[in-house]
């Protein structure tokens, strides 16, 4: 019954959950189950060149729909395709969620509600809020450079997010087709400068609170790569600042000119 209220609710509007993967073949099913069936449309898994049974794995609960890069893009690269094939699909709102199970699905009613009722455009699952990333698991240290970054951003970006750097995240078709996310980095800054774009353009950007999971099988980067990406992190807030006070710019902040649908 409570699902189904919310499928009243967001009727009319096209729901898909895109998930990128990356040797993912031990927590896809798990973390697949707990997406809410009864409101999502559609599933994507896009598998970035994984070693383990990841595309085996999403074929065998039923994925509808399974991509395969054949050489591995990245992080970013892999979320392009993502939210390209949503869009591709007919996507009204898309729902990004890792398929390592670090993130609970079954908050995705809940980001869904939001977009579809014209409150925010964008949802993030914030593991910050609450204090549900110490809780889950993560490491001290990953958490201090967590904060310092988001304080350093929401200075430099006159912004107030809890954290920019959760994988869980909701967008409205609009706001995808708006950004022009195909100029970000392949790595992981790409969802930083995700956000960025999506300040820039105009859009708030509203937050839930988030409980994680930190465990051998969920991702996570090394501390060399949490440096390159803490760098690229400062490197984008200073240019969304200097773009806003027209003294630079950047291909990241053009409008998106392709035809995405």
């Amino acid at each position: 019954m409570h699902y189904a209220i919310f499928a009243c609710m967001i009727s009319g509007k096209k729901v898909i959950v895109v998930m990128p993967a990356y040797n993912a073949e031990k927590t896809l099913e798990t973390t697949y189950r707990e997406i809410p069936m009864d409101i999502v449309d559609d599933v994507i898994v896009v598998d970035d060149a994984s070693k383990d049974k990841t595309v085996d794995k999403a074929h065998e609960i039923g994925v509808r729909h399974v991509i395969r890069h054949e050489n591995n893009t990245g992080y970013g690269g892999n979320q392009k395709s993502c939210y390209d094939y949503a869009l591709k699909l007919g996507a009204d709102i898309v729902v990004m969620v890792h398929p390592d199970y670090q993130y609970t699905p079954k908050l995705i009613p809940s980001m869904v509600y939001i977009i579809a009722n014209g409150l925010y455009p964008v949802v993030l699952g914030s593991r910050i809020l609450g204090m549900g990333a110490l809780r889950g698991g993560m490491p001290f240290y990953k958490y201090v450079f967590n904060r310092m970054l988001t304080f350093f951003q929401n200075t430099v970006m006159g912004q107030k997010l809890s954290e920019y750097h959760t994988g869980f995240r909701a967008f409205s078709r609009e706001v995808l087709e708006k950004i022009d996310y195909h100029a970000n980095s392949d790595d992981f800054v790409f969802d930083n400068q995700m956000l960025a774009q999506i300040f820039f353009a105009g859009y708030e950007i509203a937050e839930v609170t988030c409980p994680t999971k930190y465990f051998t099988e969920a991702s996570s980067i090394n501390f060399r790569r949490s440096t390159k990406y803490g760098l690229g992190v400062l490197n984008t807030s200073v240019k969304y600042r200097l773009q806003k006070m027209h003294l630079g710019k950047f291909k990241i902040f053009e409008e998106s000119t392709d035809a995405k649908s």
